[in-house]
């Protein structure tokens, strides 16, 4: 398994949402997108990364 299958498997595998990892379905909003994505900036100061 390559790095990013096991990243995806071990994101969905979470058993809840984290500050740095947001489960989402269906949203297609642009204007949703784009405040997921903020707040998900704004929390996960302290990783490198963060997942919608």
């Amino acid at each position: 398994m390559d790095e990013y299958a096991k990243l995806i498997n071990d994101l969905i595998n979470l058993p809840r949402e984290t500050e740095v990892v947001e489960f989402k379905q269906n949203h297609s909003k642009p204007e949703d997108i784009g405040e997921y994505i903020s707040a998900l900036a704004n929390s996960a100061l302290s990783q490198p990364y963060s997942y919608i």
